[in-house]
């Protein structure tokens, strides 16, 4: 069985994230079968597009409610940028529904002085947790839509000009990222290391 499983709904960075992993030691599959995600120990969801299209695809796939029931038998998932934003209630991006694992919605950036960002930032960590043991860190940003940095579930946050989000979060055994591991060196490194011994508790 794969270390790890990445949800293929059709959107963008499968592929590095894949080869991220593989350099971190992991085994790693990735599957648009719902069968195959409810059978998983581990899950990932990629993430580069829009929120809407990632929701349309994951649903009709029957990818969304495999999902919802892992997080109901607390398998850990983590969420990569649109991945992250998909595991929340609702998004501003196409006004769309989300998975509903995460309370909260997605708004565009308010206070970027421009859009989309793109770049490095520091990542703070708000609180002690098994995924922000290596945090403060730099890691690469590509987004126009984010969680604030009050929201519950917030576990690290990020500063961008004015506006401050939540660049990581978590709640029981599903987690995200709004950065890109697979772009973010060696800070992206230690989070996919972490998140592939991360046991929720």
């Amino acid at each position: 069985m794969p270390d790890v499983l990445i949800v293929d709904y059709g959107g963008g960075n499968v592929r590095s994230l894949t080869a991220a992993l593989e350099r971190c030691g992991a085994r790693v599959a990735v599957s648009a079968d719902p069968g195959a995600v409810a059978g998983a120990e581990r899950l990932m969801v990629a993430g580069q597009g829009a929120a809407g299209a990632a929701m349309a695809a994951l649903e009709s796939a029957g990818l969304a409610d495999a999902l919802r029931d892992a997080a109901g038998r607390h398998v850990p998932i983590l969420g990569v940028c649109v991945g992250l934003q998909v595991l929340f209630e609702r998004s501003e991006e196409d006004d769309c529904a989300g998975l509903g694992l995460l309370h909260g919605t997605v708004h565009r950036i308010r206070g970027a002085a421009r859009l989309p960002h793109l770049g490095w930032n520091d990542v703070e960590p708000l609180q002690e947790h098994p995924l922000t043991r290596d945090l403060p860190a730099v890691a690469y940003f590509a987004h126009s839509y984010a969680v604030t940095s009050d929201i519950p579930s917030a576990l690290a946050i990020t500063r961008i000009d004015d506006a401050t989000i939540a660049s990581m979060v978590v709640r029981g055994s599903v987690a995200g990222a709004q950065f890109h591991p697979e772009r973010s060196a060696e800070a992206g490194r230690q989070l996919l290391t972490r998140f592939l011994a991360w046991e929720p508790a």
